[in-house]
């Protein structure tokens, strides 16, 4: 198996250029790591004392990297001289983490070549590494392990079905190589010990404390604050005089926006914000034409504050075309959408549970435990098509108290879960 994976990477890696003559991601994926042993050799050199290594964190894309963030942050607590690096597979993943300024590193990883793999530690030497939920790299792993560096695997979460065939394989030989596997549920591990592999911790999900961390301190936008509130509301705030109640869809796909067009139509008491996954304008004319009418956000912060307001206190759909601010914006909802549910899988619905707000999402969610959770328990609900969409609705914006129920269902829901980063911290040595 190690040798038919070594022909796979090395044809893989030779086969980019050629690629990237056709394909725009692949081309991406070239440019945005060429030169970059040159770019790591240049900025690793502003490390003071190269015995000191940096704590190494490798992210697939900008999911696993935002969920990795309670844990970045609190080992730079605990230690503010410790440096640390952060890798992604995804150059839109690595594009979006430059901003982020609780690092010291980012970079793209190389890819897992034996050659690059060796060249990469040799220049980084991690003091740990953290490999966020899954992007199992056989060299990368192989090679911590001989070269007995310490490896974690955090926020892990399992299904029988990864462990069948000639995959199952190949994950029962790289999960041995960390020195210990943290996973969010007991059911992960279980069924990691029942393929031997003993060196698991039942953690819980970082998503959660995550998730907590930004409802805890949400940020105001002044103008989305506008849209959800009535032009004449007092200084209460808008719980209390709130006329429309608000869904925020977020992440949403073009079969997700036609649902809740349909919606729209046949049950307009509500005011929609719209955060769609693609922000492209071919994307955007679709959604406009779906909701004749609705604003847009990067057109309405660029007018001036008199008019922009005054457009605002009578749209009743609001398009967030940006990435960045959905997190946040929960904070406004009353109800959520969260797309993906027809297609390959919902997006993150934890982001609005955290504020208290109830989900609606699509059929396609049994691989995210979560979902399956909350819609058991009452804060989450499960649609198929229009009917389901106003059933749900009806039941949560047509009386308060339902609301309410299903609103503390979903804080509860979060409470009960987070903490997942103290209980990694005290399993693992961090005096580096």
């Amino acid at each position: 198996m190690t040798f038919f994976y070594q022909i796979f990477i090395q044809l893989f890696n030779f086969s980019l250029p050629v690629a990237s003559l056709f394909n725009k991601k692949a081309r991406l994926f070239v440019r945005s790591r060429k030169d970059l042993f040159r770019d790591l050799e240049t900025r690793l050199s502003q490390i003071s004392s190269p015995d000191s290594g940096p704590v190494w964190f490798h992210c697939a894309s900008l999911g696993e990297f935002e969920q990795a963030k309670p844990l970045m942050e609190a080992l730079k607590d605990r230690n503010n001289q410790l440096k640390i690096l952060v890798t992604f597979f995804s150059p839109s993943g690595y594009e979006a983490g430059k901003n982020y300024k609780g690092i010291d590193f980012l970079f793209l990883l190389p890819v897992d070549t034996k050659s690059n793999v060796r060249r990469f530690i040799d220049m980084v030497k991690p003091s740990q590494v953290f490999f966020v939920k899954y992007d199992f790299w056989y060299n990368y792993l192989n090679e911590l392990h001989t070269r007995k560096i310490p490896g974690y695997l955090v926020s892990a979460n399992f299904r029988e079905e990864q462990f069948q065939g000639l995959y199952g394989r190949y994950l029962r030989s790289v999960l041995g190589f960390f020195t210990k596997i943290f996973v969010q549920n007991e059911l992960s591990a279980k069924i990691l010990n029942g393929h031997n592999i003993q060196h698991v911790n039942v953690s819980g999900d970082l998503r959660f404390d995550k998730v907590a961390q930004t409802a805890a301190k949400p940020k105001k936008n002044t103008v989305v604050e506008f849209f959800t509130s009535p032009p004449n509301a007092a200084p209460g705030g808008r719980e209390e005089h709130v006329k429309s109640k608000i869904l925020l869809c977020g992440s949403t796909w073009l079969p997700d926006e036609e649902i809740i067009a349909e919606f729209h139509r046949l049950s307009p008491g509500c005011k929609l914000l719209i955060a769609p996954h693609d922000i492209s304008e071919e994307h955007i004319v679709k959604i406009i034409a779906l909701f004749p009418g609705a604003l847009r956000f990067s057109l309405i912060s660029k007018e001036p504050a008199t008019a922009a307001l005054d457009k605002l206190k009578d749209a009743r759909v609001f398009i967030i075309d940006n990435i960045g601010m959905l997190s946040g914006l929960y904070r406004y909802a009353d109800v959520a959408y969260i797309g993906g549910g027809f297609g390959v899988g919902i997006h993150n619905i934890l982001e609005a549970v955290a504020f208290g707000v109830p989900v609606l999402f699509g059929p396609n969610h049994r691989k995210f435990p979560e979902a399956n959770e909350i819609a058991e328990q009452g804060g989450g609900f499960v649609i198929a098509n229009t009917a389901d969409f106003q059933k749900a609705m009806g039941l949560l914006v047509s009386d308060d108290k339902n609301l309410k129920i299903a609103s503390a269902i979903c804080k509860d829901f979060v409470g009960q879960r987070k903490g997942a980063t103290g209980r990694i911290l005290s399993a693992i040595n961090i005096s580096q």
